[in-house]
């Protein structure tokens, strides 16, 4: 089988050997470079590309063992035939196990040149072939990958947009129901007041919901630049309980807070600082019935401050807890307990504490309660927030 045109290197310190071989494998079609020595041929292979390499194992300054060695180190693609004397030939088999293609043994004819050239050019043929398929393989499947990945993230924003069209209908549904009522004359003007109540809670429900929605877009927009400033975690935190206080003195909770006295700032917005302590408190609450009990503890360790919210309330299936952070998702248990949730809060606050490099857990059983473990990096602390 004719090879195509190549370039070859011939180095030897016999010119007869390189000449002749320099002839022959250019009447072949070949472009054929000569060295008489290692050094010289090491040169070349550094300066030029070439497709092979004929390589005499005995030459007076680089053996070629040594530059068998340097030339697979350099390029493991290029072709080494070795050439070597009879007196050599267990040499010349070193060699292949070291990396060279073949060997030719001295003296050799034009035949047995031309074709143990042309087969070491077949294998770097089918060598550059087959790593050309495997990228083309690879391609597909990395092709079939983002395609798959396309086509679900396309069922998800779907999902979203339907669920996003059902969440802000109901409430505007609901809320044209009480008006109609009212200005059909259905309701009497003594119980009027308290149908525009109900009006009200479902828009200000509404509302919160449109929020959660835009801060939520705004957590996920890789482009978004986050506002950095000096926030206390344990001032922050201890705002948030102390407005909580009374909503769990109203349910008869017990309600204890044990936060750090020394300041924890970190570099953050403090907009979604609050909005993270908001998040888990307020669910502890909602979610605990009359009586029982919820803890929120802040402590240090090493280099991040760890938050716990405990609650004694209605606790999580284990088949819900992959799930409690999903956009509108909501327990079968949440539903009866509380009618009103956008489902959006846990999503808020995994997406809050993620961007600041942290971590969020969730430990729970049903009936028992949950807790809520946030872990925050102090890699920001004070002294070493970035300036703006």
């Amino acid at each position: 089988m004719e090879s195509e045109s190549a370039t070859i290197l011939v180095i030897d310190d016999e010119l007869g050997i390189r000449e002749g071989c320099r002839r022959v494998l250019a009447r072949a079609g070949h472009q054929v470079t000569v060295a008489a020595t290692g050094e010289e041929g090491w040169q070349q292979i550094q300066d030029c590309q070439f497709d092979l390499v004929l390589l005499d194992v005995m030459m007076p300054d680089i053996g070629g063992m040594e530059l068998l060695k340097q030339i697979v180190t350099f390029d493991p693609d290029l072709i080494c035939i070795i050439i070597t004397g009879y007196a050599t030939i267990e040499l010349a088999v070193q060699a292949i196990k070291q990396g060279a293609y073949d060997f030719i043994a001295k003296p050799f004819d034009t035949n047995t040149l031309l074709l143990t050239v042309d087969q070491g050019l077949e294998r770097r043929r089918l060598v550059r072939e087959a790593r050309r398929l495997a990228q083309v393989e690879a391609e597909k499947e990395a092709l079939e990958r983002r395609k798959t990945e396309l086509e679900q993230l396309d069922r998800i924003k779907s999902s979203f947009t339907l669920t996003v069209a059902h969440e802000l209908r109901a409430p505007v549904a609901a809320i044209q129901s009480f008006l109609r009522l009212i200005l059909d004359g259905y309701i009497p003007p003594e119980k009027q007041h308290e149908y525009l109540a109900r009006a009200e809670r479902r828009a200000t429900a509404q509302l919160e919901l449109i929020s959660d929605l835009l801060d939520l877009a705004r957590l996920q927009d890789p482009d978004m630049q986050v506002k950095h400033e000096p926030v206390d975690l344990t001032e922050s935190l201890r705002e948030v309980c102390d407005l909580m206080s009374s909503q769990a003195q109203e349910k008869h909770i017990q309600f204890t807070v044990s936060i750090p006295e020394t300041d924890v700032t970190i570099a953050a917005d403090p907009k979604h600082i609050r909005q993270l302590w908001n998040n888990l408190v307020s669910n502890a609450i909602k979610y605990t019935d009359e009586g029982g009990e919820v803890d929120v503890t802040m402590s240090l360790q090493k280099d991040q401050v760890i938050t716990a919210v405990r609650d004694t309330g209605i606790g999580i299936a284990p088949d819900d807890l992959d799930r409690v952070f999903d956009e509108f998702y909501r327990t079968k248990a949440a539903k009866a307990f509380s009618q009103m949730g956008t489902g959006l809060g846990l999503a808020l606050a995994k997406r809050i504490v993620e961007t600041y490099g942290g971590q969020i857990d969730v430990e729970s059983s049903p009936g028992e309660g949950s807790t809520f473990t946030v872990r925050l990096p102090l890699a920001t602390r004070a002294g070493e927030i970035p300036a703006e």
